[in-house]
C-alpha cells in the first residue's frame, strides 16, 4: 500500500504549475489511461481546471500503471490530491479518448469496486459522467457504463452539469443541457455541443516531467479543421471548421516557468500565424512541440522545420494517409508525392534523426498495385533521408463519409504489411505498424453500440487478451 502511494506522492512533488484549488463539494476526474498518457491529454486537463476555478474540489485519478499490482495489493485507485479512494466519491467524471480505452474504463471501476454496468449500480454508488474526444464520434459503446454523457465540446455544459449534480442528487438535469445525454431518459442521442469561442483556447495547468509530453505547457491554437479528409471525425463538418486563436492571445498565456510549450490543434499547421508562434517560442528559449503536421504547410513553409529543429525536435512527423496518389486523392487528403518529398529534403537540410511518415492501410479501394507504388516512394523518401513509416490499419468512424464501410481483414492487413517488410529491406526505412488484431477490435467499438460495449466487459472479465476481446465481440451484432 505505502509503496504504490509514493508513487504519487512522488508525481505530484514533481509536477510544476498551479495546483488545483481545494473545494467543498468534491469529485474525481478519471482518465481510463496511465497518468502519463492523461497528463498529456489537453481535454482533460482543461475540463479540470474549469471545474476548479468553478469552486469544486477536483481530484484526479488515473488507470494505475500495473493494474495486476494494485489488485494483487488490494488497493481501489486512489486521487492525487488527498488519496481518496475512486469509490468514495459521489460523483465520477470521466474522459475517453478513443475505443480501447474503454477497457481501461472497465477496469478503473472495476478495480474501484464500482459495478461497470449502470443497472448494476445503487444508491451507495458514485454516479458516472462521461465526455472526451470519443463523443465526437460513437459514445453508443459507452451507454452502459454511463449515467449521463456529455457530447461534444464540454466547455460551456460541464459546470452546470457538475452544479446540478450536487444541487439534487441527480444527473437527470443533463439532458436539458447542449450535447447532454441520459441514456435511462430516451435513446435518441443530441447534437455535439459547440463550445462558445470566448472559452477558447485551452490550456493546460499543471506540467510533468513524468507525462508522455514531459514539462510541456499545452496550449491550444485552433480548433476544428477546415479539411475535407472523408475518413476523419474533426473534418470540416464537425462543428463549424477551424476556429483560430491569434498569435497575441496564445503567448499572453504562457506562464513563465514553462520550458516546453506545445502547440494543440487537428490543424495546427494550418495556422495562418503558425510561423510567427513558433518564432516567439524559439526565441525565448523554450522547446516546441506541435500536435500535427501537414505535409503541404511544411514544404510550403520552410520557416516550419527549421523553427521545430531549433525548438528540440528530432523526429520531423507527417502523414500521408494512403498509399497511392490515387487513393490520396479518393479519400480527399491534398498531400501530394511532390509534398513528400520536400520534407524529406527538409529533414535532410535541418539534420533531423529521422522523417516519420504516418499512413493507414486497408483503405477502401486498395489494392496489391498501391502497396508497391508505397514501397517504391518510400524507397525514394528513403534515399533522401531515414524514414520511418507509421502503418495503422483503416478504421472506418461514425460521422465521416466513410462510415459503415467494413475493416479490410485481418489477414488481409498482415499480408500487406509484411509486403511492405520485405519491400523495404535494405532501405533507410523503419516499419512501424500497429496491430491489425486491434485495429480490427476497435473497429468493432468504433462501429458497434451498446451491445459492444457490454463486450468490452466481457473481455476484460476474461482476461483481456484477443481472444477474449474475439469471443466477446462475436457474441454481439454491429448495428
Amino acid at each position: 500500500m505505502n509503496a504504490l502511494r509514493e508513487v504519487l506522492v512522488a508525481r505530484r512533488a514533481s509536477e510544476t504549475g498551479a495546483p488545483l484549488p481545494r473545494g467543498r463539494e468534491r469529485l474525481a476526474m478519471a482518465y481510463p489511461s496511465p497518468y502519463r498518457a492523461g497528463m498529456s491529454s489537453l481535454g482533460y486537463q482543461w475540463v479540470c481546471s474549469l471545474l476548479g476555478e468553478a469552486g469544486f474540489g477536483v481530484e484526479r485519478v488515473f488507470l494505475p500503471d500495473d493494474v495486476d499490482a494494485w489488485r494483487r495489493a488490494r488497493v481501489p485507485p486512489l486521487s492525487m490530491e488527498s488519496h481518496t479512494p475512486l469509490g468514495s466519491f459521489p460523483l465520477v467524471c470521466v474522459s475517453v479518448a478513443y475505443e480501447l480505452e474503454l477497457a481501461g474504463l472497465v477496469e478503473l471501476l472495476r478495480l474501484a469496486g464500482i459495478p461497470p454496468l449502470r443497472r448494476d449500480r445503487g444508491p451507495a454508488h458514485p454516479r458516472v459522467l462521461v465526455g472526451g474526444p470519443l463523443t465526437f464520434s460513437n459514445p453508443m459503446t459507452c451507454v452502459p457504463f454511463a449515467d449521463a454523457m456529455l457530447l461534444g465540446e464540454a466547455e460551456d455544459v460541464v459546470v452546470p452539469a457538475v452544479a446540478g449534480f450536487f444541487d439534487t442528487g441527480r444527473l437527470d438535469h443533463v439532458a436539458t443541457l447542449p450535447g447532454g445525454w441520459v441514456p435511462e431518459m430516451g435513446e435518441v442521442r443530441p447534437p455535439v455541443a459547440k463550445a462558445s469561442d470566448d472559452r477558447l483556447p485551452a490550456r493546460s495547468r499543471i506540467m510533468s516531467p513524468s507525462a508522455e509530453l514531459s514539462d510541456m505547457f499545452l496550449l491550444e491554437g485552433e480548433r476544428g479543421c477546415h479539411r475535407t479528409c472523408t475518413f476523419c471525425v474533426m473534418r470540416r463538418s464537425t462543428n463549424g471548421g477551424m476556429r483560430l486563436v491569434s498569435p497575441g492571445a496564445l503567448t499572453a498565456l504562457v506562464p513563465g516557468e514553462a520550458k516546453r510549450v506545445g502547440l494543440v490543434g487537428a490543424a495546427i499547421s494550418d495556422h495562418p500565424g503558425l510561423v510567427e508562434l513558433l518564432a516567439w517560442i524559439v526565441d525565448s528559449g523554450r522547446g516546441v512541440g506541435i500536435s500535427s503536421l501537414r505535409a503541404d504547410r511544411v514544404a510550403l513553409k520552410p520557416d516550419i522545420p527549421r523553427l521545430l529543429r531549433a525548438g528540440g525536435y528530432s523526429t520531423l512527423t507527417v502523414a500521408s494517409d494512403a498509399a497511392s496518389q490515387r487513393l490520396r486523392r479518393e479519400i480527399q487528403k491534398g498531400t501530394t508525392e511532390a509534398h513528400l518529398l520536400a520534407c524529406a529534403e527538409a529533414a535532410r537540410e535541418h539534420r533531423y534523426r529521422v522523417l516519420k511518415v504516418y499512413m493507414m492501410v486497408g483503405v477502401p479501394g486498395e489494392t496489391a498495385d498501391d502497396i508497391e507504388e508505397l514501397v517504391s516512394f518510400t524507397r525514394r523518401l528513403a534515399a533522401i533521408h531515414p524514414v520511418a513509416l507509421g502503418v495503422a490499419p483503416f478504421v472506418a468512424k461514425v460521422h465521416t463519409p466513410l462510415d459503415g464501410l467494413p475493416f479490410a481483414g485481418i489477414k488481409v492487413v498482415e499480408s500487406r504489411l509484411a509486403r511492405l517488410r520485405q519491400g523495404l529491406r535494405g532501405a533507410r526505412a523503419e516499419l512501424r505498424p500497429t496491430s491489425a488484431r486491434w485495429a480490427w477490435v476497435e473497429h468493432r467499438l468504433a462501429q458497434g453500440g451498446p451491445a459492444e460495449g457490454e463486450a468490452v466487459l466481457r473481455a476484460v472479465e476474461t482476461g483481456g487478451s484477443f481472444a477474449a476481446w474475439k469471443a466477446a465481440l462475436g457474441e454481439s451484432r454491429l448495428r
